[in-house]
């Protein structure tokens, strides 16, 4: 499946994300925080080995040790990155990344849903800044690199349609991490910008279900995070 995947689509092949991935698929973990735990584990694992081809590192000032010996820092590139949950599962992300990253980034919320009859995403929240003049070097307030996260890419019509407005803002760059997706919705995602964009995932379906659901999946990941299975 991988090999009919676009060229910026990457599969993990880690054995201890792969072994965290498929009790994360087992109905048995039911705990919020058991299902927070293992998101962010997968997340940690998935966006290390995203950000070591996507981060450079030049040169900075000296500096001293506590011992008192002086050493050469280094300055991570590119220097402005934003995180990008989409609400609400993409919080359960949000973490893992801050976590990796030597310096906080700024966390922007996209908020949108699929419509239950045509399964077309639907936005309803944005709080990315407006397009003004900014300090970017594209003349706006967009990050050079943006972190967009969400743990399911199903039909593809969210992830596609947030890139699409990630790409208005004036992003330069980004990168998609995702815990599981469907094989037909990760490619049309993959095609919305396909030069600036790169997909990151622990695992690809082959199916979804007529709700929309990959097959076999995790389930509602926002559900099983925020204790609202049945709503």
């Amino acid at each position: 499946m991988p090999s009919q995947l676009p060229p910026n689509v990457h599969i993990s092949s880690h054995p201890c994300l792969l072994g965290k991935l498929s009790q994360l698929r087992s109905h048995s973990v039911t705990s919020a925080r058991d299902v927070q735990a293992l998101i962010k584990d997968i997340t940690l694992i998935l966006g290390t080995e995203a950000l070591a081809k996507a981060l450079t590192v030049t040169g900075g000032p000296t500096d001293q040790t506590p011992l008192g010996y002086e050493y050469q820092t280094v300055s991570v590139h590119p220097g402005t990155i934003s995180l990008v949950p989409i609400l609400r599962s993409g919080l359960g992300m949000v973490d893992a990344v801050q976590t990796l990253l030597p310096v906080p980034a700024p966390i922007h919320h996209l908020g949108l849903f699929r419509e239950p009859t045509t399964l077309a995403p639907v936005e309803y929240y944005n709080n990315l800044p407006n397009h003004v003049s900014g300090s970017g070097a594209n003349g706006t307030n967009a990050s050079t690199l943006t972190i967009l996260l969400d743990p399911i890419i199903a039909t593809g019509g969210t992830a596609a349609a947030a890139i699409a407005t990630l790409k208005e803002w004036g992003t330069e760059r980004i990168i998609v991490l995702s815990v599981l997706g469907a094989a037909a919705g990760v490619k049309a995602a993959a095609q919305e910008w396909p030069e600036r964009t790169e997909i990151w995932l622990a695992g690809v379906d082959d199916e979804l279900t007529d709700r929309g659901m990959l097959k076999p999946g995790l389930g509602d990941v926002g559900d099983r995070l925020f204790l609202t299975i049945g709503k």
